[in-house]
């Protein structure tokens, strides 16, 4: 499989008999020299560590024990990212989020949309077609001036956005690390008359294939522990900023209201232990802007980290045990389903992890599948694992 490039390559960076063996692999955009290190050059020796700060790319040592190195570069001109539409993208994701934010103070109201007609319109064209509409008339009252209104909730947009940006971040930059051809972020914006958050989060495209399960391991885990440790501190400021209420509230745990209309949220471990440990006498809690956008991140954390095909926490699992991930992923489908009579929503994010796994909620194999993940690296994976559990909220809403 080795190309007369990769040959040439290597003879041109590297001694002689610096490898034992080696192959030439060509995913994409990207060239892999799979190589096996000769025992004397192992360690490295000066000279191939010497070349290996010389190499025009990416290289990481797959097994040091056994000599397995990996050497990653680029081949063919460098791709032109379309950085003005991520920006629009973003920006839209920003304007969308300090909407949601001035709804759940109550600084601004969504307009009704096509309910204003007649009630008979309004009955005919549905609630999802009215919100639809009605974000029609969210931007357009922008235009003419309503942003104003919309500037209070910059206490939940700013906190919110950090946490996407800096899991999608952790990607990206990890991706990068391994030389693998990634696209910047596209964040999804969702007007507030759909989404109480403002967003429907934000995802990036690996455009060559994942080598192995160490990369894979390694780029899946990135973003969600990334995000966490931001929506730990935005948690806890925004905890310090809600308002407890005493003892005989109708609502138990954490609410916010949304447009003058109340949501209760459910609890995971960590909303729970935090709730706690900080209003030990309150029945429940009131959510600042902060608050709620460490909930959303705490929210979304868990759901990125389901072990389900190509969701983080897939890819995670898939890098630790392999194959076996699909006999999880199938439970974790089963177990959602039966949470879904108690809380509707899950029906909505199966038939979301079905349509993004391609109806599958295995994971693909990557290019070399029997490399395990290096041991000292397995924490990493398990801590993912730890934080799913402590962020998982099996009862998200109650309206």
């Amino acid at each position: 499989m080795a190309s007369r490039g990769g040959v040439a390559e290597l003879n041109a960076a590297f001694q002689p008999r610096t490898f034992e063996a080696w192959r030439v692999l060509r995913l994409g955009t990207r060239e892999v020299i799979d190589a096996v290190v000769a025992p004397d050059h192992r360690g490295p020796s000066p000279e191939l560590a010497q070349a290996l700060a010389a190499w025009p790319g990416a290289h990481y040592w797959a097994d040091p024990e056994q000599g397995q190195l990996v050497l990653i570069r680029s081949i063919g001109p460098a791709r032109r990212e379309r950085w003005l539409f991520h920006l629009v993208l973003f920006l839209l994701t920003v304007i969308c989020a300090l909407g949601a934010g001035a709804a759940l103070i109550g600084a601004w109201y969504p307009p009704e949309g096509p309910l204003t007609l007649t009630p008979a319109v309004g009955r005919y064209l549905g609630g999802i077609i009215s919100a639809l509409v009605g974000g029609g008339y969210f931007f357009a009252g922008l235009l003419n001036g309503g942003w104003r209104e919309i500037l209070p909730g910059w206490s939940f947009a700013l906190p919110l956005l950090s946490i996407l940006l800096v899991h999608e971040l952790g990607h990206y930059f990890t991706a990068r690390r391994y030389a693998i051809d990634t696209s910047p972020p596209y964040f999804l914006p969702m007007p507030p008359t759909l989404s109480p958050i403002g967003s429907l989060g934000a995802f990036l495209r690996l455009r060559t294939p994942v080598l192995d399960r160490r990369q894979l391991l390694d780029v899946g885990a990135a973003g969600p522990l990334a995000g966490f440790v931001v929506t730990l501190a935005v948690l806890v400021w925004g905890y310090h900023t809600s308002q407890p209420l005493a003892i005989g509230h109708e609502t138990p745990g954490d609410f916010v209201t949304f447009a003058g209309r109340q949501i209760s949220l459910g609890d995971s471990l960590l909303t729970l232990g935090l709730r706690r440990l900080m209003y030990p006498e309150a029945a429940a809690l009131y959510l600042s802007l902060p608050a709620f956008a460490g909930w959303v991140g705490a929210f979304i954390t868990a759901l990125n980290l389901l072990p389900l095909s190509q969701l983080d926490g897939g890819h995670v699992l898939y890098a630790l045990v392999g194959r076996f991930q699909s006999a999880i992923g199938f439970l974790t489908l089963i177990g959602l389903v039966l949470l879904a009579p108690s809380s509707p929503s899950w029906y909505v994010w199966v038939v979301v992890v079905l349509l993004v796994g391609g109806g599958r909620w295995a994971h693909p194999s990557v290019v070399s599948p029997e490399r395990p993940v290096p041991r000292r690296r397995r924490w990493i994976g398990w801590l993912c694992v730890l934080i799913f559990i402590g962020t998982f909220v099996p009862m998200p809403f109650r309206l």
